[in-house]
């Protein structure tokens, strides 16, 4: 495994330990002060906060009911992780302030043991509440339907039904049930293309597998046949053996390649921007990808993460896709990936290109999402005529 893949990831489980510390001394006090009472809290702890790795190594080896469980388990801690540590973070900024110019009533500083316990337990309510409606919200996925016209002739079409899905992260979390639905809502929208934009795969493909999701893409319906790309996750489980099992179920993978649809329209498929953190070459420049299109048709392009729009641009691409963001998937993440990336979720034009950055289907890590909504999206393509 490269090098800088593995500083990556030491440097979040570093990042992860260090969260889940702060978390710790912040309950503990509230504890009896017993020893044992301490060790076996710190225990269940502890292995509550390793179960989603413990799980997913165990799912390399094998999938069975402990890895599922502890995959689960842990996947939820990672959401309620993420609001303890911010209401945690809060409660301190207020002792802080409070230090510097008292304004909390002075009762909460005569009986500390039945305030710290009594913060503890708002501690509590503020994580898993917005858990338990991020986890509701994620589970129902909503169609968002874009009208464009692309200027350009496109043989003898003169529209085209695309549904876009990106980041469905099929896996344990995302399972036969949650795809169905997936694969169903998809279809009722008669479909002439389906693109499916990278991170179709969560990570290792045994429990897809195992749950013979394939056999669900298979059910997918589409006039002209459904296309994908690869996005960091299909490297991060085994790029080889993700696209193999993709392909092998329907799905026809552009890998920095190019296909004409109905002799009228262009995809564009380019590698995950990725690929060398896992040690393969650097993708092809998109100029090169061009040579082969014909830029008097319309032309989408396929990007899992949406670093640079220039190249697109540039090449007068009609339609770029891409994914990845998950906008954030937790509030308030957000606020980083539209900072970070060219945009988080939505529509722009740029010159006479159109992009759109899906905020996924699916979810990773907690299968929770909140301040976004997972969805399938239906682009209604109108060409001149």
């Amino acid at each position: 495994m490269p090098a800088t893949f593995l500083i990556f990831f030491a440097v979040v489980l570093l990042l992860y330990g260090a969260a889940n510390l702060y978390v710790l001394r912040r309950v503990e006090p509230a504890l009896p002060q017993r020893r044992w009472i301490l060790l076996v809290f710190r225990s269940l702890f502890g292995a509550w906060a390793l179960a989603f790795l413990v799980g997913r190594v165990l799912e390399q080896r094998e999938v069975c009911t402990t890895s599922k469980v502890l995959v689960w388990a842990g996947s939820l801690w990672l959401g309620l992780l993420v609001y303890a540590l911010l209401a945690s973070v809060l409660v301190d900024l207020l002792a802080l302030a409070n230090r510097l110019r008292p304004f909390l009533p002075v009762a909460m500083a005569h009986r500390p043991l039945r305030t710290r316990r009594a913060i503890t337990g708002a501690l509590g309510a503020v994580a898993a509440l917005p858990v338990v409606a991020g986890y509701l919200n994620a589970r129902e996925v909503r169609l968002r339907t874009l009208e464009l016209v692309i200027d350009k002739p496109a043989g003898a079409l003169s529209s085209l039904n695309v549904v876009v899905a990106s980041d469905i992260h099929l896996g344990t979390i995302v399972g036969r049930s949650r795809f169905s639905r997936m694969v169903e809502a998809i279809n009722a929208q008669s479909p002439d293309l389906v693109l499916l934009v990278g991170d179709i795969i969560d990570e290792d493909l045994k429990p897809v597998i195992e749950e013979d999701l394939g056999e669900t893409l298979r059910d997918l319906r589409a006039r002209y046949g459904v296309f994908g790309v690869t996005g960091n996750h299909e490297y991060i489980g085994g790029v080889a053996a993700s696209v193999a099992y993709l392909e092998e179920h329907g799905v026809r993978m552009l890998r920095d390649a190019t296909a004409e649809v109905a002799g009228g329209l262009w995809l564009v498929g380019r590698e995950d921007v990725s690929a060398p953190r896992f040690g393969f070459p650097e993708r092809r420049p998109l100029s090169d990808l061009m040579t082969s299109v014909d830029r008097t048709r319309p032309v989408i392009l396929m990007d899992h993460q949406p670093w640079n729009f220039d190249p697109a641009q540039e090449a007068k691409v009609d339609l770029q896709l891409s994914g990845h963001t998950h906008d954030g998937q937790l509030w308030p993440f957000a606020l980083i990936t539209r900072a970070v990336y060219e945009r988080s979720w939505g529509l722009e034009r740029r010159g006479s290109t159109w992009f759109y950055v899906s905020c996924g289907a699916g979810t990773w890590g907690p299968p929770v999402r909140l301040g976004n909504e997972p969805e399938i999206v239906l682009m209604k393509l109108r060409f001149r005529q």
